[in-house]
């Protein structure tokens, strides 16, 4: 689970259907990405940082915690 992007999302009220249409994925392609059934491209994460969380590292926004 990416619980760092999650936090941040939260804080800026940003939602799944936001990220998805960003990065041209449906809902649950974020969803399954989010909680680490599948991953981000670099693509997709450079560009959610840059979009959304500019003052945030990638390694920060896309770390994976255990859970």
């Amino acid at each position: 689970m990416l619980k760092n992007l999650i936090a941040e999302m939260a804080r800026a009220d940003i939602s799944q259907k936001d990220l998805a249409k960003l990065v041209g994925k449906d809902e649950r392609s974020i969803s399954n990405k989010i909680y680490c059934r599948t991953e981000f491209t670099r693509k997709e994460m450079v560009e959610i940082k840059k979009n959304y969380f500019p003052d945030c590292s990638l390694d920060y926004l896309f770390e994976q915690s255990g859970e």
